[in-house]
C-alpha cells in the first residue's frame, strides 16, 4: 500500500518542478502587489484569489512549454539537468497535456472571475514568453533577455488590470521596474553559466560579447534600474517609505554592479544574482507598505 501511494506523489512533484515553482512565486508575487497598488483599499476578495490563482496557473503553463521546449539544453547544463523531461520521468505529450491543462483553467478563471482585458494580456504575455522568447529569441540573440524581458515585466500590470479593468501610467511604472532589473539579474547568473551556455549552444552575451563587455553591462543597467527607481516618487504615486528604501537597495546592488566590472569572481556573480531576487522582493514590498503607509517629508 504505502508503494501505492509514493507514486502518485513523486508523479505530482514532477510535474510540479515543470512549473518552476520558484520562478512562478516571484512572478505572482508581483502580480499581487500590483493588485493592492491599484486600490484605495483592501482589494475585493473573489477577484484578487481569482486573478492570483489565474495568473499563477497560465505562468506555470508558459513555464512547462519552456521545459519542453529547452529540454535537450537542460540536459548539458548542470542547474537544469536534473529537471523531469531531461531526466525522461515525464513525456512530451505529457506536459503539452499538463501545460494547456493549467494555461486553459487559468485564462478561463481570469476571463469569468475577473475580467476580459486581462485574461488576454496574461495570454499575451504567455506567448511572449513560452513562444517568442524561448523559441524565437534565446537561441538568435545576445539581446534575448533585454527583448524578451518585457514578458517577464507585465505581472503587475496584470495584477492592476485585475483590479481595475484598465492600465495606467503607475502600472506602466511598475513594469519599467521589472523591465530594468531583468538585465543585471539575469546576466549576472549567465557570467558564472558562461561555458554552460556555450556548451548548449545560446547565445548569450557573455559568450557573444565576452566577460568584460557583460560586466559593463550589468553596471550600465544597474544604473538606469536605479534611475527607473525614483519614477514612482517624481510621480507621487510612492513616498518617503518606498524612497529610503529604493535608494538602499540600489546602493547596494550599484555597490555589487561595481565589483563585479573592477574585481569579477564567480562567486560574487553569484551572490549579486541571490541580492537581486531579494532586491526586487524587498522593492516591491516597500511600494506596497508605502502604499498603505504614506509617510510625507512634511
Amino acid at each position: 500500500m504505502s508503494v501505492t501511494l509514493s507514486l502518485p506523489r513523486g508523479r505530482a512533484r514532477e510535474f510540479w518542478a515543470l512549473t518552476k515553482p520558484r520562478v512562478v512565486t516571484l512572478i505572482v508575487f508581483c502580480a499581487v502587489i500590483g493588485m493592492f497598488l491599484a486600490t484605495s483599499g483592501l482589494p475585493p476578495l473573489v477577484p484578487l484569489m481569482a486573478a492570483t490563482l489565474g495568473i499563477g496557473l497560465v505562468a506555470g503553463s508558459a513555464a512547462a512549454i519552456n521545459c519542453l521546449v529547452e529540454q535537450k539544453i537542460d540536459a548539458v547544463m548542470a542547474r537544469t539537468r536534473a529537471r523531469p523531461l531531461p531526466r525522461g520521468q515525464i513525456t512530451n505529450s505529457q506536459t503539452l497535456l499538463f501545460a494547456g491543462l493549467l494555461g486553459g483553467t487559468g485564462l478561463w478563471l481570469l476571463y469569468v472571475l475577473v475580467n476580459p482585458l486581462t485574461m488576454w494580456l496574461t495570454l499575451g504575455t504567455f506567448v511572449g514568453y513560452a513562444i517568442i522568447y524561448t523559441v524565437l529569441l534565446k537561441p538568435a540573440t545576445p539581446q534575448n533577455i533585454v527583448i524578451g524581458g518585457a514578458s517577464g515585466a507585465m505581472p503587475p500590470v496584470l495584477g492592476w488590470a485585475a483590479m481595475t479593468g484598465n492600465i495606467s501610467h503607475d502600472a506602466l511604472l511598475l513594469f519599467l521596474i521589472i523591465f530594468a532589473w531583468t538585465p543585471p539579474h539575469f546576466w549576472s547568473l549567465a557570467l558564472y553559466r558562461k561555458q554552460e551556455y556555450a556548451r548548449a549552444g545560446l547565445p548569450m552575451l557573455p559568450v557573444t560579447h565576452g566577460d568584460e563587455y557583460t560586466r559593463l553591462q550589468v553596471l550600465l543597467y544597474t544604473i538606469i534600474l536605479t534611475a527607473v527607481t525614483m519614477l514612482p516618487v517624481a510621480t507621487g504615486m510612492s513616498h518617503a517609505i518606498y524612497l529610503i528604501t529604493a535608494l538602499v537597495l540600489d546602493l547596494i546592488y550599484l555597490i555589487y554592479a561595481w565589483r563585479i566590472l573592477v574585481n569579477y569572481s564567480d562567486t560574487l556573480a553569484r551572490s549579486a544574482f541571490r541580492y537581486s531576487i531579494l532586491y526586487l522582493s524587498v522593492l516591491f514590498s516597500a511600494l506596497m507598505v508605502d502604499h498603505y503607509l504614506p509617510l510625507n517629508w512634511s
